[in-house]
């Protein structure tokens, strides 16, 4: 949770008591808009539109044009943003969507089929399968952090699974939040899709409106309110929420290639992710190799001057500056970078050493351009201090020893693991991503997006002909006709499972 600013001067009082008695009365007005669009998501539904596989298609497919015929535009809104480069905004955002969309295109048709399952031998006359069907209207509740990424890839599971859906992207990222409500209703399909802003009063007034299903990525704090409303209304939730993610490094590893995969990852996009390592757990052995060998990733990636690299981005706004700021210089020591600019939401890319368990910097999420280094002396002290927190969404080990990697994978729980590089398990279309314990609930990517997105029901449709067999379970109840089944049963047992005879 970011620090409380300090008291705003007179003039800034009266400045934030008219806005917030327009965001109040914009409130208003958009609760009674979302009531609108709910019920207009409702009658579109209604309507089976959603239910056709071509409909589907070709939203996906209008999808996939919008990032390609605006591209300039998602790198322009990125850049305003958070000074996000081009190469990110396209590696990171555009593409990631493209595949995820891509993907459920072409597998649709196998997703939306039937899955039939193994008959036995009282159902050797009967269907037994599984369909999937959507959930209904479904609210998706994006975070400024990757905020085309964060936001469009549930979008796509939802418009494969068949939903209805309102979009909610952060108010933190305007520009691109304003992007997506123009270019949205130019290519969707306007009666089932529909974008929405507001900042966190609005979303608390959206909670209380029912929806068949949330997906809400962001903080712990948003996320626990986000399951509060929820389950006031029995409504299911998706939860990947932020926290700390370790990263051992071990003594047994290329330190440089390490270092290069964590700097990249950690300071993407100016250390503003839920996903980057954000500390690390080093081996004593090894701890000065990694620290000189990140100095010289951070000047080769960067250069001498970082504010001045095209390749860095800024912080999102000056709350999280102060929060960032704030850790810095109450943890550890500043090892490499350490430069601020308020004026510019400006921090370099910091290396602190000397960390303590206890500093700020190692209980709060950091969301910005700083890796603390705390020092251990073996993988099982470092998997002993993991074990100790709660579960993180992702986990990382840097080793070339096979033996400290399935350690720490099998004696750990978090929501993903990868193993000498960092992120990439969360990029992956067939891989499910989502947290566990405090990182979350439920997951998505691939078909696991379609599956979050919808019920599977499980069907039988029975065959009249097995009368002669069914019959031993209808009253007037015989201790003959009860033997007979259990007879049959443990045959059954042996052979290909339990079978009842219903």
């Amino acid at each position: 949770m970011l620090p409380s600013p300090p008291s705003p001067s007179p003039a800034r009082w009266f400045r934030t008591l008219r806005r917030n008695k327009s965001t109040e009365q914009s409130s208003k007005l958009s609760l009674s808009v979302c009531t609108e669009l709910l019920r207009k998501s409702r009658e579109a539904l209604a309507s089976g539109r959603t239910l056709r596989e071509e409909f589907r298609l070709s939203q996906l497919e209008a999808l996939v044009r919008m990032l390609v015929e605006n591209e300039d535009e998602f790198v322009d809104v990125l850049q305003k943003d958070l000074h996000k480069p081009r190469f990110e905004t396209v590696l990171s955002e555009l593409i990631l969507v493209k595949n995820e969309a891509l993907f459920a295109v072409n597998n649709l048709k196998k997703w939306m089929n039937p899955e039939y399952v193994t008959r036995s031998l009282v159902t050797s006359l009967d269907e037994c399968f599984v369909v999937s069907e959507p959930l209904g209207v479904v609210l998706i509740i994006g975070s400024w952090s990757s905020p085309v990424q964060l936001n469009l890839v549930p979008l796509v599971g939802a418009v494969a699974a068949g939903n209805c859906v309102i979009l909610k992207p952060s108010e933190i990222s305007s520009h691109t939040t304003e992007l997506l409500e123009r270019l949205i209703p130019s290519y969707l399909d306007t009666e089932c899709y529909h974008v929405i802003s507001g900042g966190p009063s609005d979303l608390t007034d959206l909670l209380e409106l029912k929806f068949d299903h949330i997906f809400y990525t962001g903080s712990r704090a948003t996320g626990q309110q986000v399951m509060q409303a929820a389950a006031r209304s029995l409504t299911p939730v998706t939860l990947v929420l932020g926290g700390k993610n370790p990263c051992y490094v071990d003594r047994e590893c290329d330190v440089g290639i390490a270092a290069q995969r964590i700097a990249w990852a950690r300071f993407h996009n100016a250390g503003q992710s839920d996903v980057a390592p954000d500390f690390v757990l080093c081996h004593a052995d090894v701890q000065a190799h990694l620290i000189l060998a990140l100095r010289s990733c951070l000047l080769q990636f960067y250069g001498p001057e970082p504010r001045h690299s095209a390749s860095f981005g800024r912080l999102v706004n000056a709350e999280l500056f102060t929060h960032v700021r704030d850790l810095l210089l109450a943890s550890g020591k500043v090892a490499v970078g350490g430069e601020m600019d308020e004026a510019e939401k400006y921090i370099a890319p910091t290396v602190l050493t000397d960390v303590l368990e206890s500093d700020p910097a190692m209980q709060q999420e950091i969301r910005g351009p700083v890796l603390p280094i705390m020092t251990v002396y073996s993988a099982d002290e470092a998997i002993n201090y993991i074990r100790r927190k709660e579960k993180p969404l992702c986990l990382y080990v840097f080793s070339s020893d096979r033996k400290v990697i399935s350690n720490m994978m099998t004696c750990t729980s978090s929501g993903s693991f990868c193993a000498n590089d960092s992120v990439l398990q969360s990029m992956m279309v067939m891989l499910p991503f989502g947290g566990v314990g405090a990182s979350g609930m439920g997951s998505y990517h691939g078909r696991c997006s379609f599956n979050t997105f919808s019920h599977r029901k499980s069907c039988v449709l029975r065959n009249t002909r097995v009368e002669c067999v069914t019959y031993l379970r209808y009253p007037p109840y015989e201790d003959r006709s009860l033997s007979l089944m259990m007879w049959a049963s443990s045959l059954s047992r042996r052979s290909q499972g339990w079978c009842q005879i219903l």
